[in-house]
């Protein structure tokens, strides 16, 4: 699945959403305001209509208290091929989920574009990443104080606070992701 781009979200995804909705009694304008999102928006995404990026995924995934997986992968769902979601500046394709006792892993190959900075929504209480650079020079976590790292170094940041990505220089960003979600997130 491709999300981002002009390709159609898979429409499994917008009755996960709404079936999450749904369960925990929020409507479909409680849930909008919550995640900073159009009602218009939010309806599209629930009927397969909108195509969402990364920066909406994740505001609707932190509002609902879930990891992103758990709205692009059913439950216990690994994978079949590469998930790909896009943001303003960063494509991450989904390559794993771990699940162990207290934690939800989801692990990322993400590229960063350089000349634009992506702000992501706060995630659900609790939710980490740590980020390991592979090629050029990466500034990523709190958007009052991000952290830098080149290639071949890590950083790890609180990511339930609105954080920035970046690349700090001319050249692409390429690095692994990996957010762990406390597993009171549930799905």
């Amino acid at each position: 699945m491709d999300v981002g781009g002009t390709t159609r979200i898979d429409p499994a995804v917008g009755e996960r959403l709404r079936r999450m909705r749904e369960a925990r009694g929020v409507s479909l304008s409680a849930l909008a305001r919550a995640a900073g999102i159009g009602k218009a928006t939010l309806s599209g995404l629930e009927h397969g209509t909108r195509n969402p990026t990364l920066e909406t995924l994740y505001a609707v995934a932190g509002a609902l208290g879930v990891p992103l997986t758990a709205l692009v992968l059913g439950p216990g769902e690994l994978p079949a091929s590469a998930v790909d979601v896009r943001g303003a500046a960063v494509t991450a394709t989904l390559l794993e989920v771990f699940e162990e006792p207290g934690a939800t892993f989801e692990l990322f190959w993400m590229r960063v574009r350089p000349g634009v900075a992506q702000r992501s929504p706060a995630h659900a209480t609790g939710v980490t990443e740590h980020i390991t650079v592979y090629q050029g020079m990466l500034r990523a976590g709190p958007e009052g104080a991000p952290l830098a790292a080149g290639a071949g170094e890590h950083v790890t940041f609180r990511a339930d606070v609105p954080h920035v990505y970046l690349a700090a220089g001319p050249e692409e960003v390429v690095a692994n992701l990996l957010i762990r979600s406390p597993t009171a997130l549930g799905r």
